[in-house]
């Protein structure tokens, strides 16, 4: 079985599949990383993939459900933490003025210090900015702080954030599994 979900490696997503696959299997599933959701529905549909995993809160959660009804079905759900995050700024930037985020993390804390925001497809692409002095802040995961301790400070823990993921395949659930009322 290929499960599809959102990259790259070391994203949320791919944490939680892997999680995912840990804790409910099928123990020979392959897990299959993409750019964006649109192209990982696309794969499902087509049949190139058979599941998809997918965060609620992310920006294009509502798209890919509006865009592929009756033909991607939830199948599983189910709560899980992401990586502990953290607002970081690089270490020689005394006051940031500029905030990098990926959408989903806008509210995470209060961003109204900041001149600028700047949005990011991901958390990763967040600390590969800051990493590169593309960004003087944002919010990442934690562990960049934790490997480059001499480019990045804290400005802000923020622990992992907890949301509800969802399996999607192609064949709807039958009307008596416990997951459908």
């Amino acid at each position: 079985m290929i499960i599809a979900t959102l990259g790259p490696e070391g994203s949320n997503h791919a944490l939680v599949l892997r999680r995912y696959l840990e804790a409910r299997g099928p123990a020979a599933a392959e897990a299959r990383l993409f750019d964006d959701f649109p192209t990982a529905f696309a794969a499902l549909v087509a049949g190139e993939v058979e599941r998809v995993l997918q965060c609620t809160a992310h920006f294009s959660h509502a798209d890919c459900v509006g865009r592929y009804m009756h033909r991607a079905f939830p199948v599983d759900a189910f709560i899980a933490g992401s990586h502990p995050l953290a607002l970081l700024a690089r270490r020689e930037i005394a006051e940031p003025r500029q905030v990098a985020r990926q959408p989903a993390t806008r509210y995470y804390t209060d961003l109204t210090g900041f001149a600028e925001e700047i949005e990011a497809p991901t958390t990763v692409a967040v600390a590969e900015g800051l990493l590169a002095g593309r960004f003087e802040a944002g919010i990442c995961a934690r562990q960049a702080l934790e490997q480059h301790p001499d480019k990045l400070r804290l400005i802000e823990d923020l622990g992992p954030a907890l949301d509800v993921w969802v399996l999607y395949g192609t064949q709807p659930l039958p009307a008596d599994n416990p997951l459908v009322l």
